[in-house]
């Protein structure tokens, strides 16, 4: 084989166990953090990177991959969340086991989703998507059984792993770091398979890819199942971890939104851009949210809306798509400059 047929490869082969290498340094680095960084309101804003990470990565599997725009996720989150808390509090189920059974419920979620609105296409499929969230949450408002408008409480009576229920922060960062590790290697698996390529070509060239065979609602809707099964692991963590929710903190509008944004922020459709949108994000709120109190309610939907809007203008391919953007155009410069140098020689 030629020299020549060679180096291409030998340089993706690199590349790829430099991308390995900066993933374990970056777990353990992460791992190491909350030891690093005391305090347990600065743990907390740590976990919370997390779990927004975790979300976006469960939402870059239909809207990254697929380019499926949903602004309904959350409830998926919600039906996770209000799933293994019932099951805990009314039924006694270990939470491990109510997480899981959330999960296959709003897998069953999304294929009536599905199936109503996969008929639809951009911004129909995202408006349809708000209201299947908004149905849901006037749902629960009303539904007495599950607390309604009031909420549900966990009680501390038993604390450990075996109910998920801690004293401290620690486990519960530790949680959210396994939960969007798991996550992250389902998203890997997605892309480096002949699913992720599909998605990819539904995404790209609907129409193309349906003319040479391809199923696209049967794919679109296998990777909305897996993006809700996640979606719903992580409202079920998010449970376990504030010991309370309601309609409003686990159903609104504003998390679904939130869930987008960070994929779209730090790059949809890449596997690390969705937990860089969390870390930038998360910080954003957290800033906003220190510097107006209880009199910013709202500021985090302006704050929404800016980026929206920023992005849009200025980084469409999101930060890690812009970073990437840029290394190419220096690579192209340094090629164009060397052909000229040979050129000159010669």
């Amino acid at each position: 084989m030629d020299t020549e047929e060679l180096r291409p490869r030998k340089r993706r082969r690199l590349s790829g166990l430099i991308e390995v290498a900066l993933s374990l340094v970056l777990l353990a680095a992460l791992i190491y953090l909350p030891y690093v960084v005391k305090g347990t309101s600065h743990q907390n804003v740590l976990i919370l990177i997390l779990l927004a990470a975790q979300l976006g990565v469960a939402w870059n599997i239909v809207g990254g991959y697929a380019g499926q725009i949903s602004l309904g996720h959350v409830a998926f989150f919600g039906v996770g969340a209000y799933t293994s808390t019932v099951l805990f509090t009314r039924f006694l189920v270990n939470p491990w086991l109510g997480a899981f059974a959330g999960g296959l419920l709003a897998m069953l979620l999304s294929l009536v989703i599905g199936w109503s609105c996969f008929r639809l296409k951009g911004h129909y499929f995202a408006m349809a998507t708000i209201a299947v969230a908004s149905i849901v949450q006037i749902v629960f408002t009303n539904w007495n059984q599950v607390g309604a408008a009031v909420g549900l409480t966990i009680p501390m009576t038993d604390t450990g792993w075996t109910y998920l229920v801690f004293d401290t922060k620690m486990p519960y960062y530790d949680l959210a770091l396994g939960l969007l590790v798991a996550t992250l290697v389902v998203n890997l698996a997605i892309e480096r398979s002949y699913v992720g390529f599909y998605l990819r070509a539904i995404k790209d060239e609907p129409d193309a890819a349906e003319s040479l065979g391809v199923n696209l609602t049967r794919y679109k809707q296998l990777a909305l199942a897996a993006s809700s099964f996640f979606t719903a692991l992580g409202g079920s963590l998010y449970a376990q971890k504030e010991l309370y929710i309601d309609p409003g903190s686990v159903l609104s509008t504003s998390l679904s939104i939130k869930m987008a944004l960070v994929a779209i922020l730090g790059g949809a459709g890449t596997l690390f851009g969705p937990v860089v949108g969390a870390a930038v994000l998360t910080l954003i709120d957290e800033t906003t949210r220190t510097l107006f109190g209880g009199t910013g309610r709202g500021t985090d939907m302006i704050v929404y809306a800016v980026l929206i809007i920023g992005i849009a203008v200025y980084y469409p391919m999101g930060l890690l798509g812009w970073i990437r953007q840029r290394r190419e155009r220096r690579r192209a410069i340094a090629a164009a400059t060397q052909l000229h140098e040979e050129a000159s020689r010669s």
